[in-house]
């Protein structure tokens, strides 16, 4: 879908991208860009990051609240513990995605971030590590450049440190996904009215580390 900035019948403006459903523009306006030091949060939006690979993001987000339930609210403790049974309850639950190899990733992750926690802390402070710096980021946000976004250097890099911990289902793109929707980078376009509200909350944030 070409990226653009579309003014809504509530007489914002807006990246069109969100305009399918009420829910998603809900989505854009309150959750997508706004940084995140959470770890259950980021557990949760890079495990749905890595279902969300060759389908639509509002695929997901319509599927967020089974997820949810059916992952134990994403606390990486409790997944972690999730063995074959679970793993057979999930490929039944018509309420997720029941992709084997997804499902046991999205476990094999929960382990993983014992090893992040033990080595850096939490996984907000290695996230958060890889935030870009500012002569990597494109001077505007035009729909052009962020076009050719879905791979960054900062990206590779976090998907490399990802992989070294026992992730899956984190290749480049899909770090970058991430990035994008805890708010390690911004990017609703120039002349989105959200924009400018999520580089405030960017500016008063205290990273963690």
């Amino acid at each position: 879908m070409a990226l653009s900035v579309t003014t809504f019948p509530d007489g914002r403006r807006r990246c069109s991208w969100c305009a399918a459903t009420p829910g998603y523009v809900a989505y854009h306006d309150e959750e997508w860009g706004r940084p995140v030091t959470d770890d259950v949060r980021l557990f949760e939006k890079l495990c749905l990051e890595g279902f969300q690979a060759g389908l639509s993001w509002l695929t997901i987000l319509n599927k967020r609240e089974a997820f949810r339930r059916a992952f134990a609210g994403f606390e990486p403790a409790r997944v972690a513990r999730f063995g074959p049974r679970d793993v057979a309850r999930l490929l039944g639950d018509q309420g997720i995605v029941r992709h084997r190899g997804k499902i046991e990733a999205a476990i094999q992750n929960a382990r993983a971030m014992r090893a992040v926690v033990a080595a850096e802390g939490s996984l907000a402070r290695l996230a958060w590590r890889h935030e870009p710096p500012a002569g990597e980021r494109p001077a505007r946000l035009t729909p052009a450049a962020a076009m050719a976004l879905s791979q960054t250097p900062a990206s590779k890099a976090l998907s490399r440190a990802l992989k070294g911990y026992g992730f899956r289902f984190v290749g480049p793109t899909t770090a970058y996904a991430f990035m994008q929707a805890m708010g390690l980078v911004n990017d609703h376009l120039e002349g989105c009215q959200v924009r400018e509200r999520v580089e405030r909350e960017r500016d008063r944030l205290v990273r963690p580390g």
